[in-house]
C-alpha cells in the first residue's frame, strides 16, 4: 500500500467530512477509493460529474435525474442521503463550481450533517485555489504519480492482457524508464512502442526512452538531457570533483542501509563559461542518473495561480522520476532580488514552494542549480539547508587552462594534440574561461580550414589575440563576484589560483 493510499484510508476511516485531492488521474483515484472501500462492504461509492450525474461504479444510479447533473442538486442528493448508510461521494471537477456562493453555502450546511454520520465527500480537481469560506472544511491531498511498485503492477497487468512473452526479464528496466509518467501515459507509451518494435531488445528500450522524452516535454517545463560528459572532460575544479566522487555512491542501496541521507544538491556560482552547466551534465553521467533540465522561466504563467500549479507539477514529475539529477540553469535570472515582490507576489509564492521542497525533500533527487551572480540571489536561496554546498567556479589557472586545451584538442585531433605547445598557449590565454578556450580552437580551425591546411599553435595564438574574454569586457562584474567568493562564504571549486 502506498503512502497516499494509507493517508486517504486513514482520513476516510476517521470520518473526515471533506477531502480535496489534487490530480488529473481520475480513473486511478477512483480505483484507489474502490480498493479502500472493498475492505468495508457496508460502504458504497457514488461518483459524480456534471455530465453523467451520479453513478455507482460503472452503473448509473436509478435515483439519478437530469437535475443531479446540476452541482447544487448534487449536494442536495448528498444532504438527503440516508444518515445511517456509509458512503463515499467522489465529485469530479467540483472545484470549478466552488466560486458559486450558493455552492459554498450548501457545502457549509452539508458539513453539519457529515460531522455526525459516516459519509465522506471527496472532491478531485487540478487546481488548489479553493475559496477561504470552505477551505477550513477541506483536508488537502495530492495524488502523486505512480511509484515503481504501482508501475510494476500495471506492467504485469499489461503482460496478461496483451499476452506478451519475454517481458518479465526486462520488467524492472522498463519500470525504471516509465517513472515520472501517469498510468494512462504508461499504457499509451507501451502500446506505441509495441507497434514500432515487437521484440523486447535494446531497440525497444531506446524507443521507450524516446517516447518518454516526448511525454516529459509535453509538460513544457522539463526535458530529459542526454549527457556524454564525464568529470574527466572538465579541466580543473579539483575540490568540487573530490566532493562529488566522495558522494558517487550516495544513491546506492548500501548507502541507504548505512544510514546516510540522500544528498540534496549543489548551487554552482561562477563566471560565465567556467563549466557550471558542464558540471551538471557530468554529475548525471558519473553517477549514472537521469538528467532532467528545468527551464525555470517556464514556471511563470500569466493566469493567476498557474505559476504555482506549474511548480507543483514540476516537483511531482521530478519526484516520480527519482533517482535523478535536476538541473536548474541560471536560477538567478528567475529569482533576482529586483524581481521579488514586483509581480503581485507570484515570484515570492513560486520561490517559497521551491525552497520548501528543497529543504524538506527526502527523495533521491540531486539538485544542481547554477547562477552567474551571488549578489542577485535572495538570502533564502543561499542559506544553509537548501543545498548541501555552494561552490564558486573561478576563471581557470594556468595549469587548468593547459588541461582544458588538452581536453578540447584531444577531441578534434586525437592523434596529434601533443604537437601543440600547450604550456605556452595556457600562459598566453590568461583570464580566458573554459568556454572561451574552446572558442579559440574553433576560431583557429576556421582560419586554417579556409586555407586548406591543418591549424597550428600559431593559429591558436592569433585566435587568442582576436578574442576578447569576458574578464576584460565585463571586468567590474567579474571582479565583484571574485571578491565575494574570497570572503569565505562559499567553497572554491579549484585549489589553484589564477
Amino acid at each position: 500500500m502506498t503512502y497516499f493510499q494509507t493517508e486517504l484510508e486513514l482520513l476516510i476511516k476517521s470520518s473526515c467530512s471533506f477531502i480535496y485531492i489534487l490530480t488529473n488521474e481520475e480513473e486511478r483515484l477512483e480505483s484507489i477509493i474502490k480498493n479502500i472501500a472493498f475492505k468495508d462492504v457496508k460502504q458504497g461509492i457514488y461518483c459524480w460529474d456534471f455530465i453523467q450525474g451520479f453513478h455507482i461504479g460503472s452503473t448509473t444510479s436509478s435515483d439519478t435525474k437530469t437535475g443531479q447533473r446540476n452541482p447544487l442538486q448534487a449536494l442536495d442528493f448528498i444532504e438527503s442521503f440516508n444518515h445511517n448508510s456509509d458512503a463515499i461521494f467522489l465529485l469530479k471537477d467540483f472545484n470549478l463550481f466552488l466560486k458559486d456562493f450558493s455552492a459554498i453555502r450548501k457545502i457549509r450546511n452539508l458539513s453539519r450533517k457529515l460531522d455526525v454520520c459516516n459519509q465522506v465527500v471527496i472532491i478531485s480537481g487540478m487546481e488548489s485555489d479553493v475559496p477561504a469560506e470552505v477551505k477550513h472544511l477541506m483536508h488537502f491531498l495530492a495524488l502523486p504519480l505512480p511509484n515503481k511498485y504501482e508501475i510494476n503492477l500495471e506492467l504485469k497487468r499489461l503482460i496478461g492482457v496483451l499476452e506478451l512473452s519475454n517481458f518479465n526479464d526486462r520488467l524492472q528496466t522498463i519500470a525504471s524508464i516509465c517513472q515520472g509518467l501517469s498510468i494512462n501515459q504508461i499504457r499509451r507509451l507501451i502500446s506505441q512502442v509495441l507497434i514500432k518494435s515487437s521484440a523486447f531488445d535494446s531497440t525497444y528500450l531506446q524507443q521507450l526512452q524516446i517516447e518518454k522524452q516526448k511525454y516529459i516535454r509535453q509538460t513544457s517545463l522539463l526535458e530529459i538531457s542526454r549527457s556524454e560528459v564525464s568529470l574527466n572532460d572538465i579541466g580543473g575544479i579539483d575540490n568540487l570533483k573530490e566532493w562529488l566522487l566522495i558522494r558517487s555512491k550516495a544513491f546506492s542501496e548500501s548507502s541507504l542501509n548505512y544510514g546516510l541521507p540522500y544528498p540534496k544538491g549543489l548551487l554552482l556560482l561562477g563566471i560565465q563559461g567556467t563549466g557550471k552547466s558542464l558540471t551538471a551534465k557530468a554529475i548525471a553521467k558519473t553517477w549514472n542518473l537521469m538528467l532532467l533540465r528545468l527551464d525555470i522561466g517556464k514556471l511563470f504563467a500569466g493566469v493567476v495561480g498557474q505559476s504555482e500549479s506549474n511548480t507543483r507539477l514540476m516537483i511531482q514529475v521530478v519526484e516520480a522520476s527519482a533517482p535523478c539529477v535536476l538541473w536548474i540553469d541560471e536560477i538567478d535570472k528567475a529569482f533576482s532580488k529586483s524581481l521579488i515582490g514586483g509581480d503581485s507576489g507570484t515570484n515570492n509564492r513560486v520561490l517559497a514552494t521551491l525552497l520548501t521542497w528543497l529543504s524538506d525533500k527526502t527523495s533521491p533527487v540531486f539538485i544542481v542549480a547554477t547562477a552567474n551572480s551571488i549578489t542577485d540571489l535572495p538570502a533564502e536561496i543561499i542559506r544553509k539547508g537548501r543545498f548541501d554546498e555552494i561552490f564558486f567556479l573561478n576563471l581557470p589557472s594556468c595549469t587548468e587552462r593547459q588541461k582544458i586545451f588538452q581536453i578540447h584538442l584531444q577531441k578534434v585531433r586525437p592523434d596529434t594534440w601533443h604537437r601543440y605547445n600547450l604550456q605556452y598557449l595556457a600562459k598566453y590565454s590568461r583570464l580566458f574561461s573554459g568556454a572561451e578556450i574552446n572558442q579559440v580552437i574553433v576560431e583557429a580551425m576556421h582560419s586554417a580550414f579556409i586555407q586548406n591546411r591543418d591549424f597550428t599553435s600559431l593559429d591558436l595564438l592569433n585566435a587568442i589575440d582576436a578574442i576578447i574574454p569576458l574578464a576584460f569586457t565585463d571586468s567590474h562584474s567579474v571582479q565583484k563576484i571574485q571578491q565575494l567568493a574570497n570572503l569565505g562564504k562559499v567553497r572554491i571549486a579549484s585549489s589553484q589560483t589564477i
